[in-house]
Protein backbone atom coordinates (compact mmCIF):
# COMPACT_ATOMS: atom_id res chain seq x y z
CA UNK A 1 0.00 0.00 0.00
CA UNK A 2 1.25 3.44 -0.49
CA UNK A 3 -0.38 6.80 0.35
CA UNK A 4 -1.02 10.08 -0.87
CA UNK A 5 -0.66 13.19 2.15
CA UNK A 6 -3.68 15.58 1.39
CA UNK A 7 -5.89 18.08 3.13
CA UNK A 8 -9.19 19.36 2.00
CA UNK A 9 -11.73 22.11 3.38
CA UNK A 10 -14.97 21.21 4.83
CA UNK A 11 -17.89 23.18 4.45
CA UNK A 12 -16.75 25.78 6.86
CA UNK A 13 -13.48 26.36 5.48
CA UNK A 14 -11.61 24.85 8.02
CA UNK A 15 -8.28 22.51 6.56
CA UNK A 16 -9.13 18.97 7.69
CA UNK A 17 -5.63 16.34 6.93
CA UNK A 18 -5.83 13.51 5.74
CA UNK A 19 -4.59 10.22 4.07
CA UNK A 20 -5.77 8.50 0.86
CA UNK A 21 -4.13 5.02 0.96
CA UNK A 22 -3.88 3.59 -2.87
CA UNK A 23 -3.18 -0.18 -4.41
CA UNK A 24 0.49 -0.20 -5.34
CA UNK A 25 0.32 -1.89 -8.93
CA UNK A 26 -3.17 -0.95 -9.81
CA UNK A 27 -5.88 1.74 -10.78
CA UNK A 28 -8.15 1.79 -7.98
CA UNK A 29 -11.42 -0.09 -8.59
CA UNK A 30 -13.14 2.16 -6.13
CA UNK A 31 -13.01 4.56 -3.76
CA UNK A 32 -13.49 4.53 -0.17
CA UNK A 33 -13.86 7.05 2.91
CA UNK A 34 -13.04 5.82 6.62
CA UNK A 35 -14.51 7.62 9.03
CA UNK A 36 -12.33 7.03 13.10
CA UNK A 37 -13.97 6.60 16.46
CA UNK A 38 -14.63 9.80 18.41
CA UNK A 39 -11.80 11.88 19.38
CA UNK A 40 -9.54 8.94 17.75
CA UNK A 41 -7.49 10.14 14.49
CA UNK A 42 -6.67 8.83 11.13
CA UNK A 43 -3.64 6.94 12.46
CA UNK A 44 -5.29 4.38 14.51
CA UNK A 45 -3.61 1.05 14.02
CA UNK A 46 -6.52 -0.71 13.59
CA UNK A 47 -7.66 2.21 10.40
CA UNK A 48 -4.05 1.91 8.73
CA UNK A 49 -4.36 -1.88 9.00
CA UNK A 50 -7.97 -2.04 7.44
CA UNK A 51 -7.36 0.65 4.93
CA UNK A 52 -3.89 -1.74 3.75
CA UNK A 53 -6.53 -4.82 3.28
CA UNK A 54 -8.45 -2.60 1.21
CA UNK A 55 -5.94 -1.77 -0.79
CA UNK A 56 -4.19 -5.01 -1.44
CA UNK A 57 -8.01 -5.78 -2.85
CA UNK A 58 -7.80 -2.20 -5.30
CA UNK A 59 -10.42 0.10 -3.18
CA UNK A 60 -8.37 3.16 -2.43
CA UNK A 61 -9.47 4.25 0.76
CA UNK A 62 -9.23 8.04 2.10
CA UNK A 63 -8.43 8.59 5.77
CA UNK A 64 -8.97 11.65 7.60
CA UNK A 65 -8.74 13.91 11.17
CA UNK A 66 -11.94 15.52 11.89
CA UNK A 67 -12.34 19.08 12.74
CA UNK A 68 -10.01 19.69 16.10
CA UNK A 69 -8.38 16.19 16.29
CA UNK A 70 -5.28 15.16 15.26
CA UNK A 71 -3.65 17.44 12.52
CA UNK A 72 -6.92 18.79 11.28
CA UNK A 73 -7.91 22.51 12.27
CA UNK A 74 -10.83 23.52 14.13
CA UNK A 75 -11.86 23.65 17.50
CA UNK A 76 -13.27 20.22 18.79
CA UNK A 77 -15.77 21.73 21.68
CA UNK A 78 -17.46 23.46 19.03
CA UNK A 79 -17.81 20.25 16.72
CA UNK A 80 -20.72 17.24 17.31
CA UNK A 81 -22.53 14.26 15.80
CA UNK A 82 -24.01 16.80 12.70
CA UNK A 83 -20.60 18.30 12.05
CA UNK A 84 -18.48 15.06 11.66
CA UNK A 85 -21.54 14.34 9.64
CA UNK A 86 -21.08 17.00 6.74
CA UNK A 87 -17.26 16.57 7.30
CA UNK A 88 -17.65 12.88 5.68
CA UNK A 89 -19.53 14.74 3.11
CA UNK A 90 -17.11 17.83 2.08
CA UNK A 91 -14.49 14.29 2.46
CA UNK A 92 -16.66 12.86 -0.39
CA UNK A 93 -17.01 15.87 -2.34
CA UNK A 94 -13.37 16.09 -2.05
CA UNK A 95 -12.73 12.91 -3.42
CA UNK A 96 -15.38 13.80 -6.62
CA UNK A 97 -13.31 16.52 -7.29
CA UNK A 98 -9.76 15.19 -7.24
CA UNK A 99 -10.17 11.66 -7.97
CA UNK A 100 -13.85 9.95 -8.63
CA UNK A 101 -16.99 9.78 -6.33
CA UNK A 102 -16.26 7.47 -2.87
CA UNK A 103 -18.57 4.57 -3.27
CA UNK A 104 -17.75 2.49 -0.35
CA UNK A 105 -18.32 4.25 3.16
CA UNK A 106 -16.82 2.55 6.54
CA UNK A 107 -16.93 4.10 10.29
CA UNK A 108 -15.60 2.77 13.04
CA UNK A 109 -17.75 3.13 17.15
CA UNK A 110 -18.78 6.97 16.56
CA UNK A 111 -17.58 7.53 12.83
CA UNK A 112 -19.75 4.68 12.25
CA UNK A 113 -22.83 6.25 13.32
CA UNK A 114 -21.74 9.08 11.21
CA UNK A 115 -20.92 7.10 8.58
CA UNK A 116 -24.49 5.85 8.15
CA UNK A 117 -26.08 9.22 8.78
CA UNK A 118 -23.61 10.45 5.94
CA UNK A 119 -24.44 7.89 3.18
CA UNK A 120 -27.84 9.22 3.06
CA UNK A 121 -26.71 12.58 1.96
CA UNK A 122 -23.77 10.98 -0.35
CA UNK A 123 -25.84 9.42 -3.82
CA UNK A 124 -22.45 7.96 -4.91
CA UNK A 125 -22.28 5.33 -2.06
CA UNK A 126 -23.14 1.95 -2.54
CA UNK A 127 -21.83 -0.15 0.69
CA UNK A 128 -21.61 1.10 4.14
CA UNK A 129 -19.90 -1.23 6.64
CA UNK A 130 -19.71 -0.52 10.16
CA UNK A 131 -17.72 -1.75 13.20
CA UNK A 132 -18.29 -1.26 16.86
CA UNK A 133 -21.28 1.55 16.41
CA UNK A 134 -23.94 2.16 18.03
CA UNK A 135 -27.80 2.43 17.23
CA UNK A 136 -28.67 4.70 20.10
CA UNK A 137 -26.03 7.98 21.02
CA UNK A 138 -27.93 8.58 24.24
CA UNK A 139 -25.18 6.36 26.37
CA UNK A 140 -22.12 7.96 24.36
CA UNK A 141 -20.90 9.57 27.44
CA UNK A 142 -21.03 6.16 29.97
CA UNK A 143 -17.63 5.05 29.55
CA UNK A 144 -16.21 8.22 30.38
CA UNK A 145 -14.90 9.43 33.83
CA UNK A 146 -13.88 13.52 35.13
CA UNK A 147 -16.51 16.00 35.79
CA UNK A 148 -20.10 15.15 36.04
CA UNK A 149 -22.37 16.11 32.92
CA UNK A 150 -24.65 17.74 35.26
CA UNK A 151 -22.23 20.80 34.71
CA UNK A 152 -22.92 21.11 31.02
CA UNK A 153 -26.83 21.80 32.35
CA UNK A 154 -25.20 24.62 35.29
CA UNK A 155 -22.38 25.97 33.11
CA UNK A 156 -23.14 24.69 29.53
CA UNK A 157 -19.54 22.58 29.34
CA UNK A 158 -17.34 20.24 31.09
CA UNK A 159 -14.29 18.56 30.83
CA UNK A 160 -14.77 14.27 29.99
CA UNK A 161 -11.66 11.89 30.25
CA UNK A 162 -11.04 10.03 27.44
CA UNK A 163 -8.72 7.02 27.62
CA UNK A 164 -6.62 10.02 29.51
CA UNK A 165 -6.86 12.50 27.73
CA UNK A 166 -9.17 15.64 28.48
CA UNK A 167 -12.13 17.24 26.06
CA UNK A 168 -14.11 19.67 26.31
CA UNK A 169 -17.74 19.26 26.00
CA UNK A 170 -20.63 21.89 25.48
CA UNK A 171 -24.28 21.30 25.88
CA UNK A 172 -24.72 21.47 22.29
CA UNK A 173 -23.15 18.34 21.40
CA UNK A 174 -25.36 16.71 23.46
CA UNK A 175 -28.66 18.47 21.80
CA UNK A 176 -27.25 17.04 18.71
CA UNK A 177 -27.41 14.07 19.47
CA UNK A 178 -30.71 13.70 21.36
CA UNK A 179 -31.77 14.49 17.42
CA UNK A 180 -30.43 11.47 16.54
CA UNK A 181 -32.17 8.20 15.14
CA UNK A 182 -30.34 6.11 13.73
CA UNK A 183 -32.33 3.18 13.51
CA UNK A 184 -34.32 5.37 11.24
CA UNK A 185 -31.33 6.15 8.92
CA UNK A 186 -29.95 2.79 8.34
CA UNK A 187 -33.38 1.85 7.62
CA UNK A 188 -33.68 4.48 4.99
CA UNK A 189 -30.35 3.48 3.51
CA UNK A 190 -31.55 0.94 0.76
CA UNK A 191 -27.96 0.27 0.23
CA UNK A 192 -26.38 -3.07 1.10
CA UNK A 193 -25.00 -3.01 4.91
CA UNK A 194 -22.06 -4.90 7.01
CA UNK A 195 -21.88 -4.63 10.75
CA UNK A 196 -18.88 -5.73 12.61
CA UNK A 197 -19.62 -6.25 16.38
CA UNK A 198 -17.52 -7.91 19.44
CA UNK A 199 -19.98 -9.79 21.86
CA UNK A 200 -16.56 -9.01 23.94
CA UNK A 201 -17.19 -4.94 23.55
CA UNK A 202 -17.37 -3.37 26.61
CA UNK A 203 -17.74 0.30 25.30
CA UNK A 204 -20.85 -0.34 22.96
CA UNK A 205 -22.55 -3.45 23.59
CA UNK A 206 -23.74 -5.95 20.81
CA UNK A 207 -27.48 -5.41 21.58
CA UNK A 208 -26.93 -1.88 19.95
CA UNK A 209 -25.41 -3.79 16.59
CA UNK A 210 -28.23 -6.24 17.05
CA UNK A 211 -30.85 -3.11 16.95
CA UNK A 212 -29.19 -1.49 13.48
CA UNK A 213 -28.95 -5.00 12.14
CA UNK A 214 -32.55 -5.73 12.35
CA UNK A 215 -33.32 -1.99 10.77
CA UNK A 216 -31.22 -2.40 8.02
CA UNK A 217 -32.90 -3.57 4.64
CA UNK A 218 -31.41 -6.49 2.46
CA UNK A 219 -28.68 -7.65 1.37
CA UNK A 220 -27.04 -6.80 4.81
CA UNK A 221 -24.47 -9.08 7.02
CA UNK A 222 -23.53 -9.18 10.37
CA UNK A 223 -20.00 -10.60 11.29
CA UNK A 224 -19.21 -11.96 15.14
CA UNK A 225 -15.63 -10.58 16.21
CA UNK A 226 -15.45 -12.99 19.38
CA UNK A 227 -12.82 -11.93 21.67
CA UNK A 228 -12.23 -8.15 20.20
CA UNK A 229 -12.01 -5.20 22.28
CA UNK A 230 -13.88 -1.78 20.86
CA UNK A 231 -10.83 -0.39 19.14
CA UNK A 232 -9.64 -3.69 17.92
CA UNK A 233 -6.32 -3.63 19.45
CA UNK A 234 -5.51 -7.09 18.58
CA UNK A 235 -3.90 -7.00 14.73
CA UNK A 236 -5.65 -10.04 14.13
CA UNK A 237 -9.38 -8.69 14.64
CA UNK A 238 -8.37 -5.54 12.49
CA UNK A 239 -6.42 -7.76 9.59
CA UNK A 240 -9.62 -9.88 9.98
CA UNK A 241 -11.62 -7.08 9.54
CA UNK A 242 -10.15 -5.59 6.09
CA UNK A 243 -10.14 -9.40 4.56
CA UNK A 244 -13.74 -9.99 5.07
CA UNK A 245 -15.00 -6.18 4.90
CA UNK A 246 -12.67 -6.54 1.10
CA UNK A 247 -14.73 -9.86 -0.21
CA UNK A 248 -17.83 -8.44 0.83
CA UNK A 249 -17.73 -4.90 -0.46
CA UNK A 250 -16.35 -6.22 -3.81
CA UNK A 251 -19.98 -7.97 -4.54
CA UNK A 252 -21.79 -4.64 -4.48
CA UNK A 253 -18.86 -1.92 -5.42
CA UNK A 254 -19.44 -0.99 -9.35
CA UNK A 255 -15.93 -0.93 -11.39
CA UNK A 256 -15.30 3.13 -11.92
CA UNK A 257 -15.67 4.35 -15.24
CA UNK A 258 -15.11 8.17 -14.72
CA UNK A 259 -12.09 8.40 -16.82
CA UNK A 260 -11.80 5.87 -19.72
CA UNK A 261 -8.44 5.19 -22.03
CA UNK A 262 -9.26 6.02 -25.63
CA UNK A 263 -8.42 3.68 -28.49
CA UNK A 264 -4.41 4.78 -29.41
CA UNK A 265 -2.52 3.70 -32.39
CA UNK A 266 0.81 2.44 -32.47
CA UNK A 267 3.75 4.60 -31.06
CA UNK A 268 1.23 6.73 -29.70
CA UNK A 269 0.79 7.42 -25.68
CA UNK A 270 -1.60 9.25 -23.39
CA UNK A 271 -0.95 10.17 -19.84
CA UNK A 272 -3.72 11.96 -17.49
CA UNK A 273 -2.54 13.77 -14.52
CA UNK A 274 -5.04 14.61 -11.47
CA UNK A 275 -6.19 17.43 -9.50
CA UNK A 276 -3.65 16.58 -6.80
CA UNK A 277 -0.18 14.79 -6.55
CA UNK A 278 1.94 13.34 -9.12
CA UNK A 279 0.02 10.13 -9.83
CA UNK A 280 -0.35 9.62 -13.57
CA UNK A 281 -2.28 6.98 -15.61
CA UNK A 282 -0.13 5.99 -19.25
CA UNK A 283 -1.87 4.15 -21.78
CA UNK A 284 0.99 3.39 -24.34
CA UNK A 285 -0.03 0.87 -27.36
CA UNK A 286 -3.14 0.35 -25.62
CA UNK A 287 -1.02 -0.89 -22.54
CA UNK A 288 -1.37 0.79 -19.02
CA UNK A 289 1.34 2.16 -16.56
CA UNK A 290 1.27 4.22 -14.34
CA UNK A 291 4.05 6.80 -13.02
CA UNK A 292 4.40 8.71 -9.93
CA UNK A 293 7.07 10.96 -7.87
CA UNK A 294 8.53 9.22 -4.30
CA UNK A 295 6.42 10.10 -1.31
CA UNK A 296 9.67 12.69 0.05
CA UNK A 297 8.84 14.86 -3.30
CA UNK A 298 5.62 15.19 -2.48
CA UNK A 299 4.22 12.04 -4.49
CA UNK A 300 2.93 8.86 -3.63
CA UNK A 301 5.36 6.13 -4.75
CA UNK A 302 2.43 4.57 -6.93
CA UNK A 303 4.64 4.04 -9.79
CA UNK A 304 8.46 4.64 -11.17
CA UNK A 305 9.35 8.23 -12.07
CA UNK A 306 9.25 9.80 -15.55
CA UNK A 307 13.37 9.45 -15.54
CA UNK A 308 12.61 5.64 -14.51
CA UNK A 309 10.50 5.14 -17.27
CA UNK A 310 12.84 6.88 -19.62
CA UNK A 311 15.65 4.41 -18.53
CA UNK A 312 13.40 1.85 -18.60
CA UNK A 313 12.81 2.17 -22.26
CA UNK A 314 16.41 2.34 -22.66
CA UNK A 315 17.28 -1.36 -20.72
CA UNK A 316 13.71 -2.66 -22.93
CA UNK A 317 15.03 -1.73 -25.72
CA UNK A 318 18.87 -3.00 -25.41
CA UNK A 319 17.80 -6.53 -24.75
CA UNK A 320 15.23 -6.71 -27.45
CA UNK A 321 18.08 -5.14 -29.67
CA UNK A 322 20.27 -8.06 -28.48
CA UNK A 323 17.89 -10.83 -28.50
CA UNK A 324 17.03 -9.83 -32.07
CA UNK A 325 20.94 -9.84 -32.80
CA UNK A 326 21.27 -12.90 -31.01
CA UNK A 327 19.21 -14.99 -32.95
CA UNK A 328 19.61 -13.73 -36.22
CA UNK A 329 23.35 -14.51 -35.73
CA UNK A 330 22.74 -18.08 -33.63
CA UNK A 331 24.43 -17.13 -30.50
CA UNK A 332 23.98 -18.92 -27.81
CA UNK A 333 22.66 -15.71 -25.90
CA UNK A 334 20.71 -17.07 -22.94
CA UNK A 335 19.42 -13.86 -21.62
CA UNK A 336 19.95 -10.53 -20.37
CA UNK A 337 20.20 -8.28 -18.13
CA UNK A 338 20.49 -4.12 -17.86
CA UNK A 339 21.09 -2.49 -15.18
CA UNK A 340 20.69 1.69 -15.44
CA UNK A 341 20.86 4.42 -13.32
CA UNK A 342 20.52 8.55 -14.63
CA UNK A 343 21.89 11.46 -12.79
CA UNK A 344 23.09 14.89 -13.63
CA UNK A 345 26.91 15.53 -13.97
CA UNK A 346 28.72 18.89 -14.82
CA UNK A 347 29.93 18.55 -18.76
CA UNK A 348 33.62 18.97 -17.19
CA UNK A 349 33.22 15.38 -15.88
CA UNK A 350 32.74 14.21 -19.21
CA UNK A 351 35.56 14.00 -21.50
CA UNK A 352 33.69 14.00 -24.63
CA UNK A 353 31.82 17.74 -23.83
CA UNK A 354 30.95 20.25 -26.11
CA UNK A 355 29.78 22.68 -22.87
CA UNK A 356 32.00 22.05 -19.91
CA UNK A 357 30.68 23.68 -16.73
CA UNK A 358 26.69 23.09 -17.91
CA UNK A 359 25.02 20.33 -17.08
CA UNK A 360 24.18 17.40 -19.06
CA UNK A 361 22.07 14.17 -18.19
CA UNK A 362 24.64 11.08 -17.53
CA UNK A 363 23.07 7.53 -18.00
CA UNK A 364 25.26 4.48 -16.34
CA UNK A 365 24.12 0.99 -18.22
CA UNK A 366 25.42 -2.06 -16.61
CA UNK A 367 24.80 -5.27 -19.53
CA UNK A 368 24.87 -9.08 -18.41
CA UNK A 369 24.95 -11.22 -20.77
CA UNK A 370 24.04 -15.08 -19.85
CA UNK A 371 24.98 -17.73 -22.03
CA UNK A 372 27.70 -19.40 -23.27
CA UNK A 373 29.68 -16.75 -25.27
CA UNK A 374 33.27 -16.42 -26.42
CA UNK A 375 35.02 -12.65 -26.15
CA UNK A 376 34.02 -11.73 -29.36
CA UNK A 377 30.96 -12.39 -29.13
CA UNK A 378 30.62 -10.46 -26.08
CA UNK A 379 32.38 -7.29 -27.43
CA UNK A 380 30.22 -7.27 -30.25
CA UNK A 381 27.04 -7.64 -28.95
CA UNK A 382 28.43 -4.57 -26.62
CA UNK A 383 28.61 -2.71 -30.23
CA UNK A 384 25.42 -3.55 -31.33
CA UNK A 385 23.79 -2.44 -27.36
CA UNK A 386 25.08 1.22 -28.13
CA UNK A 387 23.11 1.09 -31.68
CA UNK A 388 19.42 0.21 -30.07
CA UNK A 389 17.09 2.38 -31.33
CA UNK A 390 16.54 4.40 -28.10
CA UNK A 391 20.12 4.73 -27.08
CA UNK A 392 20.24 6.77 -30.41
CA UNK A 393 17.31 9.16 -29.87
CA UNK A 394 18.72 9.72 -26.62
CA UNK A 395 22.26 10.71 -27.69
CA UNK A 396 20.65 12.24 -30.88
CA UNK A 397 18.71 15.69 -30.82
CA UNK A 398 15.03 15.31 -30.51
CA UNK A 399 12.50 17.97 -31.88
CA UNK A 400 9.37 18.32 -29.52
CA UNK A 401 6.59 20.23 -31.06
CA UNK A 402 3.93 20.80 -28.55
CA UNK A 403 0.25 22.65 -29.12
CA UNK A 404 -2.78 23.07 -26.85
CA UNK A 405 -6.31 20.97 -27.32
CA UNK A 406 -8.88 22.83 -29.14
Amino acid sequence: MQFQKLNFKNLHGIRLAARLDLPRDQKPKAFAIFAHCFTCTKSLNPVVSINRELAMQGIAVLRFDFTGLGESEGDFSETNFSTNVTDLVSAAQFLNDAYEPPRLMIGHSFGGAAAIQAARKISSIEVVSTIAAPAELAGLFRFMSGAPLENIEKYGETVVDIAGRNFKIKKQFLEDLARQNLKEAVASLNKPVLIFHSPADEIVSIDQATKLFAAAKHPKSFVSLGGADHLLTSREDHLYVGRVMAAWASKYLRTSGRYVRPALSDDHALTHTGKTGFRTEITADGHSLVADEPIPDGGSDTGPTPYGLLISALGACTGMTLRMYADNKSLPLDAVNVRLKHRKIYSEDCKNCENPGSRIDFIEREIELQGDLDEPARQRLLDIANRCPVHRTLESQSWIASKLKE
